[in-house]
């Protein structure tokens, strides 16, 4: 399901990618639980398809969660969680929030070295 998301995305049938992407991660959810890596994963690309769509606010909230739950599950420096505030550092960038998203990619590759 989650391959097929990604399809529709590419052929640029977005209303349809996030309503499989967001059924793909609740399942995920349910079946696996919140914090599992498959859920996380689900949880990511589902804010990357907001964050493609420019909405911001959404994006953001997705990201904080799982940039949270991967540092609390797989540790500060791991390589996912490094990824997943990267990701939310460009979110706040995005949102003009220029300062807050340098401090989050300084720790980032603070914590890459």
């Amino acid at each position: 399901m989650a391959n097929l998301a990604s399809t529709l995305w590419n052929q640029g049938r977005w209303d349809d990618a996030e309503k499989l992407e967001v059924q793909v991660m609740e399942t995920r959810k349910m079946k696996l639980g919140p914090d599992h890596p498959d859920t996380l994963t689900s949880m990511a690309n589902l804010a990357s398809m907001l964050w493609n769509q420019g909405r911001w606010d959404d994006a953001e909230k997705l990201f904080v969660q799982v940039m949270e739950t991967r540092k609390m599950k797989l540790g500060p420096d791991h390589p996912d969680t490094l990824t997943s505030m990267a990701n939310l550092a460009s979110t706040l960038w995005n949102q003009g929030r220029w300062d807050d998203a340098e401090k989050l990619f300084v720790q980032v590759m603070e914590m890459s070295k």
